[in-house]
């Protein structure tokens, strides 16, 4: 029997995320939109993809959420998308309204789900699903840092003109400005990258890094990111749904650990069979120690406005 994965948006993000675990065959797919219309029409185009692609999955898309009952994941990508000159955080009251709502009917339909926040600002919108749901901290986790992780990683390989396998690396903290690209644990084929990149050029990555969605934006103009954020989602997908214990760089619900009390940041977390099973501890110097309880109060500065504009 197949598993069933829900994506409630069927914007860029969540139709191609949906595409993605469609095409796989392992799970059965559900897509949610509130535009009548819209998710119908590209679960069928996905769905006529199968003879093609050799998938005897089955996608449905709908505008409510009695097909969604009794999914394992649920993927949250509803919201509205930055525009060039937009910071994740002006989205912060718009989307914290619609993920609200989302994850109340999630809760309702899917009690036993995992649930994935991707709508922005990242963290600070897991934070709200964890409250709304009250779900066990487990079973709510971000995605945010396989994606800049993933960048971080784009940017090193072409700089030494390697393999991306060759490039061990995690960003922790927020999705943000105030992400945390975590130099000193980062290696190229066991090699420290501080050994193969001058510092001053190795910032310039850095930075590069965590503008990385902002770059994107401003070429796209009337959109963001879809394909490495649609790609980020299937490896969390993967690892809870083949309990796979991976560790993986995921926005997670820190209870003391790194200093962090009750906040959702992104760190190191073996995901599997339900979710979060363990959240990993690195040992972090004190520049990047700071540089995290930094992003973290970011985080908390997001967390407190949403409190004070509850309706």
């Amino acid at each position: 029997m197949r598993s069933k994965v829900t994506v409630v948006g069927a914007g860029n993000v969540g139709a191609t995320a949906a595409q993605r675990i469609f095409d796989r065959g392992y799970a059965d797919v559900v897509l949610v939109d509130i535009v009548e219309g819209l998710p119908q029409g590209k679960a069928l185009d996905i769905q006529e993809s199968g003879p093609v692609l050799g998938s005897d999955a089955t996608i449905v898309g709908t505008n409510g959420y009695e097909e969604t009952a009794g999914s394992d994941i649920v993927v949250i990508t509803s919201g509205i998308a930055r525009r060039p000159g937009m910071s994740r955080d002006d989205l912060l009251l718009t989307n914290m309204r619609i993920v609200s709502s989302v994850v109340s009917e999630v809760a309702e339909h899917s009690p036993d789900c995992v649930i994935l926040p991707v709508t922005n600002p990242l963290d600070a919108m897991a934070q709200r699903a964890y409250q709304v749901s009250g779900f066990p901290k487990s079973r709510v986790v971000g995605m945010a840092g396989i994606l800049d992780t993933g960048r971080f990683r784009t940017f090193l390989a072409e700089e030494l003109s390697v393999s991306v396998n060759s490039i061990e690396a995690y960003v922790l903290g927020g999705h943000g400005d105030t992400m945390v690209p975590v130099v000193g644990s980062t290696t190229v084929g066991g090699i420290p990258v501080a050994n193969l990149i001058a510092a001053d050029r190795l910032e310039e990555i850095v930075q590069r890094t965590r503008d990385g969605g902002a770059e994107i934006v401003n070429y796209l103009k009337t959109g963001s990111a879809y394909y490495a954020p649609s790609a980020s989602i299937v490896q969390m997908v993967e690892a809870i749904l083949f309990d796979k214990n991976e560790i993986l760089p995921c926005t997670a619900l820190l209870q003391g650990e790194y200093g962090i009390n009750d906040l959702f940041v992104g760190v190191p977390v073996k995901l599997g069979n339900g979710g979060v099973v363990e959240v990993v501890e690195f040992d972090l110097n004190d520049d990047e120690m700071a540089a995290l309880k930094h992003s973290a109060d970011a985080v908390q500065e997001l967390v407190e406005v949403m409190a004070s504009n509850e309706s």
